[in-house]
């Protein structure tokens, strides 16, 4: 199946609405590992919404060509460029986290935004029939216990298993039979 169904408008709202806006919004690491090359511009560190981060590995690299052109010693532009090299090879590291806790930041906005909260004065399956119907206020509520299918723990019935007879047991049983076989036939 093509990607067809991520240019469809479905604008009027619903959770279909919000996994079109999901799929828009959510880093993905590819992206982020592709801009990670980018590192002297700090171009991975601005698209996972890190503008200090981003900065800094700018300012490592003004450092580092500033040095690189002033008149001083040339080992002045290895202390920038090295700095920088281990933010890079931290950052290798650090994107997966990264981009997990912003798309966890981005789906929560999303699922719990605007509209999110009940309406005013709800009162979960609680109607005014329940109220008036006692045998409908019992139904109610033994649906509420069910949690998702099941039955609640209370009227669940544990099957009357016997334990198997031991050895000694047995023994005893087959001496009755044998017993009540004798009675029978006048021995």
């Amino acid at each position: 199946m093509g990607k067809a169904w991520e240019k469809i408008d479905l604008e009027g709202g619903g959770l279909q609405a919000v996994n079109q806006q999901l799929v828009r919004r959510l880093k993905r690491r590819t992206t982020a590992y592709a801009l990670w090359l980018g590192f002297p511009v700090g171009a991975h560190r601005l698209y996972l919404d890190s503008r200090p981060g981003s900065l800094a590995y700018t300012a490592l690299t003004a450092l580092a060509v500033i040095a690189w052109i002033a008149p001083v010693d040339p080992l002045w532009v290895w202390v920038p460029l090295a700095g920088e090299a281990g933010f890079a090879v931290f950052d290798l590291f650090w994107i997966e986290r990264r981009i997990v806790a912003l798309n966890k930041q981005i789906r929560m906005a999303a699922y719990l935004g605007a509209g999110a909260a009940p309406p005013p004065e709800y009162r979960g399956r609680y109607t005014e029939e329940t109220a008036a119907n006692p045998e409908l206020d019992e139904y109610v509520h033994a649906k509420e216990q069910e949690r998702g299918g099941h039955q609640p723990v209370s009227e669940v019935k544990e099957p009357s298993r016997k334990k198997a007879p031991s050895f000694a047991e047995q023994e005893a049983m087959l001496r009755e039979l044998a017993k009540r076989k004798r009675d029978r036939r006048g021995d």
